[in-house]
């Protein structure tokens, strides 16, 4: 592989490993075992598509655009701290204890959840669009295109890694206060995140 292939992975996965509220919400359906390759694909594919629209371009539009920015700013912490919310009742009534099927979250619900926690965070456009597509930017052709591939190549190894590879922490939750535990920091990294996205 090309050595900006290796730099766009590298980068991107920098970036995507960063504790936020997708990957907490990706992480809990792997555990539970809940339309987890749906997600992973949703999750990478959102981020290849963001990645190559900023290496094509969309960067600068994003960057100049304050209202967008701010627009997504608010609509993005209002969504999650009702997350947030649900998930610190959750983490209170000890309710969806067990992995096994007790009829979670559907398919359109968790696909919508996802796409609130990916598309409603400036962060993201910041991180994929503007921050990847400048430093891809920085390479003539092909190599921009190629650090590019290499950065959606690290969000399906990591979604992929964490979705699938959540399930072998299923025995660990079967008992109620693991699912508190995990239900409470979630609450806590989804109010923590709207906090920050208030606060600019």
């Amino acid at each position: 592989m090309p050595a900006d292939f290796w730099t766009g992975f590298a980068t991107g996965l920098s970036l995507i490993v960063a504790i936020g509220s997708q990957n907490a919400f990706v992480l809990r359906q792997g555990i539970r075992r809940e339309h987890v390759l749906p997600l992973v694909l949703f999750c990478a594919l959102s981020d290849a598509l963001l990645i190559m629209g900023g290496i094509g371009g969309a960067g600068v539009v994003i960057h100049g655009n304050d209202m967008l920015l701010t627009v997504t700013r608010f609509g993005g912490a209002l969504f999650l701290a009702g997350y947030g919310a649900l998930a610190a009742r959750r983490a209170w009534r000890g309710s969806q204890l067990h992995v096994k099927d007790d009829g979670g979250t559907t398919l359109l619900r968790a696909l919508t959840i996802c796409f609130g926690f990916t598309f409603l965070n400036p962060h993201v456009y910041l991180d994929t669009v503007v921050l990847l597509g400048a430093l891809a930017n920085q390479r003539p052709d092909p190599g921009r295109w190629t650090f590019g591939w290499g950065a959606c190549a690290a969000s399906l190894c990591w979604f992929s890694a964490l979705g699938f590879g959540a399930r072998l922490l299923g025995p660990v939750f079967e008992h109620v206060s693991a699912w508190r535990v995990l239900d409470s920091s979630i609450a806590l990294v989804m109010f923590l995140m709207a906090g920050l996205l208030v606060a600019g």
